[in-house]
């Protein structure tokens, strides 16, 4: 596939660099200094190249979201329309900016700003520099990218670009539901926390039946 990437620091390049290494092309935009992008694309050799927000919309087959919370106006006002666009924020609400109402998840807001995107939710919950060591583990052992969003041909995409970089899609469900997915760290919640298959599907099972996600696993 050809990846857009809008926003290149700690997600964005992790993204970046995983998906150069699966065999995907990537463009990568917004950034202050495009000369930055330059070097960034060309350290990362002939599958990627830099454009702007709105190349990364337009000429690829899905978009990553990796700018920080106070940047994402500013980044939607240069991608450009979104409608019929596959989507994935990596984001999470951290500084200054404007965020959700009481009850509504940080998907359900960053969706409602990019009308008619076919909006996912993933890469978000795990430290770059954790997702940099722990790509493309044996299959048993691999880590889980929490997955959401109300499209599911558009989740199926996103399922197969994350599973194609070395890691582990869980569909968690819709934009409503992701809650425990999103920041901060805190009990209850899969966000910071390594995950795999059987822990991460006993956890999709309790936030379909409406219960509390069962206790932290530990892999140590």
């Amino acid at each position: 596939m050809r990846i857009g990437i809008i926003g290149t620091g700690h997600i964005g390049g992790n993204v970046a660099r995983q998906a150069v290494r699966a065999g995907h092309e990537v463009i990568l935009s917004f950034s202050r200094h495009p000369e930055s992008l330059r070097d960034t694309a060309t350290a990362l050799g002939p599958a990627a190249i830099a454009g702007s927000p709105a190349d990364a919309v337009t000429e690829t087959d899905l978009t990553v979201l990796a700018v920080p919370w106070s940047a994402i106006d500013e980044a939607l006002d240069q991608a450009g329309v979104l409608s019929g666009r596959i989507v994935v924020d990596t984001t999470n609400r951290f500084g200054a900016g404007p965020g959700p109402a009481a009850g509504q998840t940080a998907a359900e807001y960053n969706a409602a700003r990019m009308p008619g995107a076919r909006y996912t939710k993933s890469f978000n919950t795990l430290t770059a520099r954790f997702q940099a060591e722990v790509a493309d583990r044996e299959p048993e052992t691999r880590v889980v990218q929490w997955l959401c969003g109300d499209d599911a041909d558009a989740k199926q995409t996103v399922a197969a670009f994350v599973d194609s970089l070395g890691y582990l899609a869980i569909d968690l469900g819709g934009i409503a539901d992701c809650a425990v997915m999103e920041s901060p760290r805190r009990p209850g919640a899969v966000y910071g926390e390594e995950y795999r298959r059987a822990d991460a599907e006993a956890v999709v099972a309790a936030v379909r039946a409406g219960r509390p996600v069962p206790p932290l696993p530990s892999y140590y």
